[in-house]
């Protein structure tokens, strides 16, 4: 089982060890220049959908998390359980994968709260499986306020079969999930509407773009899943914020 720790640090630290450590890692203030809005991971104001029935059985996420670390963690942030244990899963996942990247779970945490408060945006429930029911499913990118972005999933993700819209707790428009999509929770299937798998795809397309212990990375990586200022400095004070409740 991987052990996360409980305390932040200044700046992430991989170990070499089989016990991985977790630690929050407060994130710069974001600055610069606002760059020009083009399509991203992150999408806009979501809205349930219809619930749908499904036989999958409960899964959980590949990479175990101490259930301790666990409940302390939700305790002192308020972020749901369920939800945690799928970023710290997808945090572990990566110290092994690209230890360069110095992602913090916090800054999964922050994005998730931001994208769909965790999986409950619109009364949507985050089951045991990792699933959110209803669905959650952004509005139409048609270009009427938002970007313009014609089908490319055949509505496998979004039911809509005219545009692409944004889905699930980490709101990926269904073009990027066909590049990054990942099965977070080892049932062979990739889910966006599960929290463990789409986590897992949020914190691989954050890393992608090179480290992120430093300002200028911590900001490529983020403004890279969201264009825009605003969504920048909120997830860095959501993220500083869960740092430093678990500091205290």
């Amino acid at each position: 089982m991987l052990s996360p720790a409980p305390t932040p640090s200044p700046t992430p630290t991989p170990t070499p060890s089989a016990t991985a450590e977790l630690s929050a890692s407060p994130v710069p203030s974001p600055g610069g220049e606002t760059p020009s809005a083009t399509p991203s991971p992150g999408g806009e104001t979501p809205s349930p959908a219809a619930p749908t029935a499904s036989a999958r059985p409960v899964t959980r996420p590949a990479s175990r998390v101490d259930p301790q670390w666990l409940a302390d963690v939700a305790e002192r942030t308020g972020v749901p359980r369920r939800a945690l244990e799928a970023y710290a899963a997808a945090t572990l996942t990566l110290q092994r994968e690209d230890a360069s990247c110095s992602l913090g779970w916090n800054t999964l945490a922050a994005i998730g709260q931001i994208e769909s408060r965790h999986g409950s945006f619109g009364g949507a429930t985050l089951g045991e499986d990792g699933v959110a029911s209803p669905k959650i499913i952004g509005p139409a990118l048609d270009g009427n306020g938002y970007a313009s972005i014609p089908d490319t999933d055949g509505g496998a993700h979004d039911g809509d079969t005219k545009w692409d819209r944004a889905v699930g707790p980490m709101q990926f428009i269904p073009g990027t999930w066909k590049l990054y999509g990942a099965d977070g929770n080892g049932d062979g299937a990739k889910d966006p509407h599960n929290i463990d798998d789409a986590s897992l795809a949020a914190a691989r397309y954050l890393c992608a773009r090179g480290g992120m212990d430093s300002a200028g990375g911590w900001r490529s990586a983020v403004i890279g899943y969201n264009r825009s200022e605003q969504y920048l400095a909120d997830v860095a004070r959501v993220a500083n914020t869960y740092a430093q409740k678990v500091s205290g």
